[in-house]
């Protein structure tokens, strides 16, 4: 299905009856990481798997924005007339919920974020170095916002009142003390590390996701 919001073209499947709940994937993906997934959740969900602006069959773009992204999702929720949902996301989907949950307080539920930082440096090092690296041989404009973007403050992390689950691998490609320090400052905020778990291991074609966020609903 298409719906045009914010001046752009955003493809999404939506599927199963209940509480919305949204799918949002990382960057580079679409809403086929989901899969496995959705199966599961949509006995139980009303289920939206979006792709992004500029992935999946969503309208193409030549520069990348989390910002943007924000107000693609919120103008999708207001125009689908979907009441209090939850969202989940994972990677650059979880930013955006984090900045969601800041920016519009009354608008969500709940977010479920996996593998998420607030700003380049709680990549680990290594990864930092290979997304450079990336970016020098093929000048990803998506690259380059992970490089360059998101830039979330303590206090707008301060800002998010709804419950928040927090997902990370033991392995994840985000630093161990960056998760804490975005759980810290979250007031209603669990932490959940996956134990052996990579970034995208439980969640790119795995239904343990859907699991995983039924038992934090």
């Amino acid at each position: 299905m298409i719906v045009s919001v914010n001046n752009i073209k955003l493809n999404f499947e939506k599927s199963g009856n209940g509480q919305a709940l949204i799918l949002l994937h990382g960057n580079g993906e679409d809403n086929k990481i989901f899969d496995k997934a959705i199966p599961i959740l949509e006995k139980h969900f009303t289920v939206y798997a979006i792709d992004l602006r500029g992935h999946g069959s969503s309208e193409e773009i030549k520069e990348y924005h989390y910002l943007d992204m924000v107000e693609d999702i919120k103008e999708f929720i207001i125009s689908e007339n979907i009441a209090g949902p939850i969202v989940y996301g994972f990677s650059d989907g979880g930013i955006i919920a984090l900045l969601l949950a800041s920016m519009y307080p009354k608008l969500l539920s709940k977010i479920i974020v996996s593998g998420a930082n607030i700003n380049p440096k709680g990549l680990k090092a290594k990864w930092i170095i290979l997304f450079k690296v990336m970016y020098l041989i093929k000048k990803d404009s998506k690259v380059k916002m992970m490089l360059e973007e998101p830039n979330i403050s303590i206090e707008m992390l301060n800002k998010i009142e709804i419950p928040t689950v927090v997902l990370v691998g033991s392995r994840d490609v985000i630093k161990e003390n960056h998760t804490k320090l975005i759980v810290d400052n979250i007031k209603n905020c669990k932490l959940q590390i996956l134990d052996g778990e990579d970034h995208g291991s439980y969640i790119i074609h795995n239904g343990k996701i859907a699991n995983i966020i039924l038992e934090n609903t």
